[in-house]
């Protein structure tokens, strides 16, 4: 695939046809004056050492050097180029919760909102860490694996809605066994898994899925995301959702279970509300994690082209200033540009 960076600068090379076209006056303004003199033949024989051909030969290598210049600026980009880099950092799988209950608004403006706007801010302060996302309701999704890529990281986060799985219900011990299995293997790094919930478990088994994970050395905190008051959730039609018997349905923030399995995971409970202070908590300990040595494949889509048109574009000045526009005698047997034989 090929393209231009800065595509901007290719409408300077509107400039090209205004440059040939004040040349073909000049010329044409030229052979004018010249007939002045006398006969047009006559007069380019007094003239010997003048070459016109020479001219145009420096004219147009100079016009090839500057539109050439000109694309050298728009940064020609073609392929894909593909880096390795080492970094210190730490690997962090986001598991988040995308149940309906996540639609309830006891947080605004809603469970799964504020959530995904804790999150995308914690990797904005990410440096050199990699970062993966799974999504699970009845069922766990890996939606991003193990990256350093932020931005795709960010772009996945934005487009997390209760849809994307079909199978209502929260099963955390499964979401929590597919991100100990998202890890990069052998990484020294520290290993965190950052389970976003309501604490609504349909399925058991949590405690200890995150009893295997600490085994691993893999920290597992909770965001428990709500009120345990509770909230009615609004759908996406506006309407609330009810149970079989057409009652409205409350969700509560269970926060019991939530302690419970951040403690199994040798993590840390992190209840969030309407305030800032989650953000503040989970940044902290965060940092406070162990950071170790990861080697991260850097994909660029697009490699850059313009060296190889500004090597041309320094070829053909240099072609350009070696040409004199009047006769080289050095190289006058070789008669490189056809001058024409004096007639007699």
């Amino acid at each position: 695939m090929f393209r231009f960076e800065n595509p901007i600068f290719l409408y300077l090379l509107l400039i090209i046809p205004v440059m040939v076209m004040v040349r073909l006056l000049s010329d044409r303004h030229r052979r004018r004056r010249i007939r002045r003199f006398g006969d047009e033949v006559l007069v380019k024989q007094m003239m010997e050492d003048v070459s016109p051909l020479r001219g145009k030969v420096k004219f147009w290598l100079l016009t090839a050097a500057l539109a050439l210049l000109i694309v050298v600026l728009a940064r020609p980009q073609m392929g894909t180029r593909i880096s390795r880099e080492t970094r210190q950092g730490i690997e962090a799988i986001i598991c988040m919760d995308i149940s309906n209950s996540m639609l309830a608004t006891d947080v605004a403006p809603s469970r799964l909102a504020k959530s995904k706007l804790l999150v995308e801010n914690m990797i904005d302060k990410f440096v050199n860490d990699k970062v993966g996302l799974v999504i699970y309701a009845g069922v766990p999704f890996v939606q991003l694996p193990i990256t350093s890529d932020y931005v795709s990281a960010k772009m996945f986060m934005h487009s997390i809605s209760p849809s994307l799985i079909q199978s209502q219900g929260t099963d955390i011990a499964a979401a929590i066994k597919m991100a100990i299995n998202s890890f990069t293997p052998d990484e020294k790094a520290g290993k965190a898994i950052i389970l976003i919930t309501d604490g609504e478990d349909h399925e058991g088994q949590a405690l200890d899925m995150a009893q295997a994970a600490k085994e691993k050395g893999i920290r597992v905190f909770i965001l428990g995301v709500g009120t345990t008051k509770g909230s009615a959730i609004r759908m996406s039609d506006g309407h609330y959702l009810t149970d079989n018997s057409g009652q409205t349905v409350i969700t509560r923030l269970n926060e019991d279970m939530c302690k419970e399995i951040a403690a199994a995971g040798s993590g840390t409970y992190i209840h969030v509300d309407n305030t800032s202070v989650a953000q503040q908590r989970l940044d902290d300990e965060i940092a406070k994690m162990q950071k170790g040595e990861m080697e991260s494949i850097v994909y660029s889509e697009y490699a850059e082209q313009f060296q190889a048109v500004a090597i041309l574009v320094i070829l053909l000045l240099i072609i350009e200033v070696i040409i004199l526009e009047r006769e080289n005698h050095v190289f006058k047997r070789m008669k490189l540009f056809g001058k024409k034989q004096k007639t007699t």
